[in-house]
């Protein structure tokens, strides 16, 4: 397989710009209000790793570590929390302001629950954080993996109660099994990704991530010049882009949008940009679990599109680079923990600012001395034993 870094740039026309008020202020604080109401909710800190960026020649680069979000090792929980709540309260006929923990938990309201059944596909984070959402509200979770999934992700599924399966499918085809099963049981179909006819509990999921830009950018305190976030089927780098972009307008960040080489079809689409969506089909092998998706999100590419400047495909190594570096920070700086998915960013960053022959790609995407850089780490070691071969052997799987 030839995998390389490749790229491509978007230039946006400000009167065609898409519509990003469902990222807004309002459902920004809404949402935060919500996630302050759950049990154990606090922010996740803010690495600011100073002596990597004097050593790249940057002047500011922090990492937001999601592996200490509600003791799931990743930043889901945000948006499956958020989304659920959304469905009960919908399903009870609760006003959202009065939509709390406190409140879902009065007794009448989970007698009349005791019926509802979740049910999902996930690489591995979206469903454990599916499962303790479940566990938090007294529902039942059905949870379905794509084959080539890692044990140890099923088995912290399975231990927060949800019954948790592989299939014999890739990721897009276990959505569409995820999706046939709960038509025909009844079930609610809590998935991070949206097509035709369901796209309201997508959004949702969307929203919840609110939570993570608003705190990401109180942290960071002054304004990021440039956000590297990573994609599966979009729908994270989408919220916070969207956030971005209907709190700075056109002051927002430069984004760029990273994927593996072996999944990137939201850098297809917008390389084609032709306005259909460009899917990768088949077995999908990459160590970054979480983004091995072959279709993007429409409601996550309708914002990307717009807002975001750069989308990148990358190989492997760059993210098992990442692994290591903030694994083994520099003299004070704070170490990170982060699993595939969750530090190829970082490992972007360090290659563009390391490597002559990416020369034309950071001069193209404005980075220097000046720039302030905002990556987010989405997960910890969700698998800890591709984590120890990847950061203290040096290995990760060449298929």
């Amino acid at each position: 397989m030839n995998e390389s870094i490749k790229a491509v740039q978007l230039i946006h026309a400000e009167e065609a710009l898409s519509d990003v008020s469902a990222f807004g202020a309002e459902t920004a604080a809404r949402t935060l209000r919500f996630h302050r109401s759950l049990p154990d909710y606090e922010p996740t800190p803010l690495a600011d790793l100073r002596r990597l960026a004097e050593g790249l020649g940057l002047g500011r680069l922090a990492v937001k570590d999601e592996s200490k979000r509600f003791g799931l090792n990743a930043f889901k929980g945000l948006g499956t929390s958020y989304a659920v709540a959304r469905y009960l309260a919908q399903y009870l006929d609760i006003p959202e302001s009065e939509m709390t923990y406190e409140n879902l938990q009065k007794p009448e309201y989970r007698e009349r629950l005791r019926t509802l059944t979740l049910v999902t596909a996930t690489d591995g984070n979206h469903g454990r954080g599916i499962a303790w959402a479940a566990k938090l509200f007294g529902l039942f979770a059905h949870v379905f993996m794509p084959k080539g999934g890692s044990p140890e992700r099923l088995a912290n599924i399975r231990g927060l109660g949800a019954e948790a399966a592989f299939t014999t499918y890739n990721y897009d085809d276990t959505v569409r099994h995820a999706a046939k099963l709960a038509k025909e049981q009844g079930w609610v179909l809590v998935q991070d990704t949206a097509f035709d006819g369901y796209t309201e509990i997508p959004l949702w999921i969307m929203q919840g991530y609110t939570t993570l830009a608003h705190e990401a950018t109180q942290q960071y305190a002054e304004l990021p010049t440039h956000v590297f976030l990573q994609a599966g089927v979009g729908s994270m780098p989408a919220a916070v882009t969207g956030c971005l972009a209907a709190h700075c307008g056109a002051e927002r960040p430069v984004i760029t949008i990273v994927e593996p080489n072996r999944a990137d079809c939201i850098y297809r689409t917008a390389a084609a940009n032709d306005g259909a969506p460009h899917i990768v089909k088949g077995e999908i092998n990459s160590i970054m679990a979480g983004l091995s998706c072959g279709e993007p999100n429409p409601i996550a590419w309708e914002i990307l599109k717009d807002h975001a400047d750069h989308f990148v495909s990358v190989p492997e190594w760059v993210a098992a680079k990442g692994m290591r570096i903030l694994g083994n920070p520099l003299d004070d700086d704070p170490r990170v923990i982060s699993g595939e998915s969750g530090a190829v960013t970082t490992g972007l960053v360090a290659e563009l600012m390391q490597n002559r022959s990416l020369d034309y790609l950071r001069d193209r995407i404005g980075l220097g001395k000046d720039s302030r850089i905002l990556c987010i780490s989405t997960e910890g070691d969700t698998d800890r034993a591709n984590y120890r071969r990847v950061v203290w052997d040096g290995l990760y799987p060449s298929y």
